[in-house]
């Protein structure tokens, strides 16, 4: 009887070490209990925001609208189709029926659709502007929103469901678009825009660019005199070199291809934009800061330490 008891003890507590060790293996292999998500997320999810995708000036909504096309609207308005429908006399659904949408008031009539309290509060028409702003977000449009869709974050895109969307029943006329002075801006643009980062930079505020900087303290120490870590101590690091100094630390093939360089507050502003499209190859897993201000902030506690 013993040596059955000690039988299933012994199996018993191999399976519970042979769990464990499982168990560790994988997150080790998963990654479970890195601090930040992946490099390259593996698969997107609607309505968030791809971090470090450098910010891109929009085309302006009279260009798209003037060079969209309705059938891709179509396309994409299919999956819309979840909540509205937009056949002329069509009954309302979890979202209220849009046929004749552009240029009605906004949460008004659609056979007395029972509109949220934000929206209510809005005001105005479905003007084509406020459809592009709408259609970016709808939750920061109007917060408290029963639209539960996260959005269409590509410009064009939202240009094209306008179009579908005025092509049932409203065709109302486009807002004017001049070709010819939308190019004579963008060529003057360069020259005009010669330093976009050194206004930002001017601006930045220490105090919050500290608290912005604690997600980088994973990797890097800033105090007078602190170790390397993962990343270099970057006390001091505005105005030296890049890939230079710091204690020795072996900076990346990649980074120390830009040498020739320093850390000024523009080539700052660059690199804390993408760290990988500033030098392919770096060690830097960071993905980066796609808000100016923040790169301003954490500029500015740079300069301060």
């Amino acid at each position: 009887m013993d040596d059955r008891f000690n039988t299933i003890a012994g199996w018993t507590l191999f399976g519970g070490i042979a769990a464990l060790g499982l168990a560790s293996l994988s997150s080790h292999y998963f990654l479970a209990d890195k601090p930040e998500r992946p490099e390259k997320m593996g698969y997107a999810i609607a309505g968030v925001e791809v971090e470090g995708a450098a910010a891109v000036k929009e085309v302006p909504l009279e260009q798209r609208l003037a060079t969209g096309d309705v059938k891709k609207g179509e396309a994409t308005f299919a999956k819309c189709t979840a909540c509205h429908s937009i056949a002329n006399g069509g009954a309302n659904g979890i979202g209220p029926n849009l046929w004749a949408v552009v240029g009605e008031g906004i949460a008004q009539g659609r056979g007395g659709y029972a509109f949220s309290d934000s929206l209510k509060g809005k005001g105005g028409k479905w003007q084509f502007a406020e459809l592009d702003k709408w259609l970016t977000n709808p939750k920061a449009y109007a917060e408290g929103t029963k639209m539960s869709f996260a959005g269409l974050t590509d410009g064009q895109d939202r240009a094209n469901v306008i179009l579908y969307l005025n092509a049932q029943g409203s065709n109302l006329p486009l807002p004017k678009f001049d070709a010819a002075a939308a190019a004579a801006a963008a060529a003057a643009a360069p020259a005009a825009g010669a330093a976009p980062g050194v206004v930002a930079i001017a601006a930045g505020d220490a105090k919050k660019g500290e608290g912005v900087f604690a997600k980088c303290m994973a990797c890097h120490t800033i105090a007078k005199g602190g170790a390397n870590g993962i990343g270099p101590n970057l006390s001091g690091v505005v105005g030296e070199g890049i890939a230079s100094g710091r204690g020795g630390y072996a900076f990346s093939d990649a980074l120390k291809g830009k040498s020739g360089g320093k850390w000024d507050e523009a080539t700052l502003n660059e690199w804390l934009t993408s760290p990988s499209k500033f030098a392919a190859g770096t060690k830097m897993t960071f993905a980066g800061l796609t808000d100016a201000q923040q790169r301003a902030d954490v500029i500015a506690y740079l300069k301060a330490n």
